[in-house]
């Protein structure tokens, strides 16, 4: 994750260190949202999401350690902790409570930033979440990849054991190219005893029953230098 993409929530009761601290990240490339009073930050928490929480521990009313603990059995935003105070029981105390860092102040500023970009760099960037279709449209067919069928209209199609296990890899991975040594991996896996130029016999022989016109085919692609792809709509 970098700054461009990280919003961070200041909580501290100084209006001045608050602010200090906002243009600095902001200008340290960060979006940066400030409260006040962790009743301040529970507010605005209710409906925002962020990637960090700095902290201030030294607060009236609820202080930060009791509002990072209380936190900390919510969600899993990064908290790092800033304190006046630096001993060494103290600090126990915050990273006890769930805090991922603890900074005691005076601090300088770039030590911050740099405390925070660690943080950032060890938090797991999310994968993107692949919609998998249930079902692949090829023109008048159609194959149901959970059940491994294929069907033109309400007729089943026969498939063979290898268009079977061709069309379970295909499926696996619509739009992407896969190599006919990957293919003659994958069958041979099976216990499919082939060879790159059989493979291409299968392919011929699996076009006939996907293909409206097989010696141009549009939904079992040949991609150059690649191998075959399948290309549902």
């Amino acid at each position: 994750m970098t700054a461009d993409d990280a919003h961070l929530l200041i909580v501290d009761d100084d209006e001045r260190i608050r602010g200090l601290l906002q243009k600095f990240l902001m200008r340290s490339g960060f979006l940066v949202s400030v409260a006040r009073d962790a009743a301040h930050a529970r507010r605005i928490l209710s409906g925002l999401e962020f990637d960090l929480i700095v902290l201030d521990v030294m607060m009236p009313g609820e202080d930060g350690v009791a509002l990072c603990r209380d936190l900390r059995q919510r969600i899993t935003t990064p908290i790092m902790l800033l304190t006046a105070k630096g001993e060494t029981g103290d600090r126990i105390s915050g990273l006890e409570a769930g805090a991922d860092d603890y900074l005691s102040k005076p601090f300088e500023p770039k030590e911050l930033l740099l405390r925070i970009n660690a943080i950032l760099r060890r938090v797991p960037t999310a994968e993107p979440v692949v919609i998998v279709p249930k079902v692949l449209n090829l023109g008048p067919v159609r194959y149901d990849i959970a059940r491994g069928e294929m069907w033109q209209g309400d007729q089943m199609v026969r498939l063979t054991a290898t268009e079977s296990h061709l069309m379970r890899i295909f499926s696996g991975c619509p739009g992407e190219p896969v190599t006919r040594a990957r293919l003659v991996e994958e069958l041979s896996r099976s216990g499919e005893q082939t060879q790159e130029r059989a493979v291409d016999v299968q392919i011929t022989r699996l076009r006939r029953k996907i293909e409206v016109d097989p010696k141009q085919p549009r939904y079992l692609q040949t991609v150059r230098g690649a191998g075959y792809m399948l290309a549902p709509e």
